[in-house]
């Protein structure tokens, strides 16, 4: 089996905009116009992803929404739309019906919902323990060659990170014990997460290149990509490979500080080395990095320049300057960790 960590897309989040006053006095407009915040909550993130629309509606018919886009800090368990209807489906039931129970849909909500924020890094750490949910029962943390299980569900996509707390997507509904009880549904010694014939159904999970073509925040890289000729590389489905992957953001600091134009960047002829630099072989999940702290040298596909990665301060590091934000977001060949800054050989 593939080391991997779990993440490619399926997202839970949640709205709320903070305002703030303003004043009669010019200065005190300034003031207060510099103050306001726009906040992002978990349930923005899952109204905003399109993909969550059962978990929205099930959060809004329990009357949720306002609890999920409080202050926090909140860990929430999102099954996607998809994991949603094998759930209706093995139980025979219809979305209408559980949305109309709210006693019941409130606890099986509550159940996915931990009452502090742990990211990837640290839920990996709780390998074979048990984690208290908002719900007052407990969910089991288990991880198998680097994929994080929460009971019986997978997670495939992790570290989706709101001003209040943190989403991690799962490929299943998790069910307390006393709901699984009633609804008949067994499985053996576990009896929390629906019946997993039914995640065959299920779309097949993307490879890196789908990942950065689907990727809002990644227009640069793909077209880069694209320029390259390196789309069929990183679309290969026998290939095993790490994708370091910059965000628009971070090009925009890197062209500014190279005095060029994306469209010079593009056409220039290093654009393949420096490309083939953020590419690793081998699959490594961010729990594979942190197991070998405090370094790594690791060897990319530019076979005359290698990476030196570190953790500090519990956050992956490239070469001293890039840092892993977004890490973890697995594909069916690989896996890609989106960093805040551009990787250039001999730098």
């Amino acid at each position: 089996m593939k080391k991997r960590f779990g993440i490619i897309a399926m997202v839970i989040a949640f709205a709320l905009i903070v305002a703030a006053c303003s004043s009669d006095s010019g200065e005190d407009t300034t003031t207060t116009t510099e103050a306001m915040e726009e906040t992002t909550t978990v349930l923005d993130l899952a109204v905003e992803a399109g993909q969550f629309s059962t978990l929205v509606a099930a959060v809004e018919a329990a009357g949720l929404g306002d609890t999920l886009s409080g202050e926090g800090p909140f860990t929430v368990l999102a099954p996607t739309d998809q994991a949603f209807e094998d759930a209706f489906e093995a139980l025979g039931i219809e979305a209408a019906d559980l949305l109309a129970d709210t006693e019941t849909l409130t606890k099986i909500l509550t159940y996915h919902v931990i009452a502090q924020e742990a990211d990837s890094q640290l839920v990996a750490t709780l390998d074979g323990q048990s984690v208290e949910t908002v719900n007052g029962q407990s969910v089991d943390i288990s991880v198998d060659a680097g994929q994080i299980m929460i009971n019986d569900a997978t997670v495939v996509s992790a570290d989706l990170e709101a001003d209040n707390g943190i989403v991690h997507v799962i490929n299943a509904v998790l069910l307390p014990p006393d709901v699984a009880e009633m609804l008949g549904v067994s499985m053996g010694d576990t009896t929390t997460t629906m019946p997993m014939e039914t995640t065959t159904t299920m779309a097949p999970e993307p490879t890196i290149a789908d990942i950065v073509a689907e990727s809002p925040d990644h227009t640069i890289l793909l077209a880069a990509v694209q320029t390259a000729g390196l789309v069929d590389a990183l679309a290969d489905p026998d290939a095993e490979l790490t994708l370091f992957a910059p965000t628009d953001d971070a090009f925009a600091a890197a062209l500014e500080a190279l005095g060029i134009t994306a469209e010079e960047l593009l056409a220039s002829e290093d654009l393949a080395s420096i490309l083939l630099y953020h590419v690793v072989p081998g699959i490594f999940m961010a729990a594979d990095v942190i197991d070998a702290a405090p370094i790594m040298d690791l060897g990319t596909l530019n076979e005359e320049a290698t990476l030196d990665i570190e953790v500090v301060d519990g956050a992956v590091v490239i070469n001293g300057s890039a840092t892993v934000t977004a890490p973890d977001l697995t594909a069916s060949n690989g896996v890609v960790h989106v960093i805040d800054a551009v990787l250039l050989p001999g730098s």
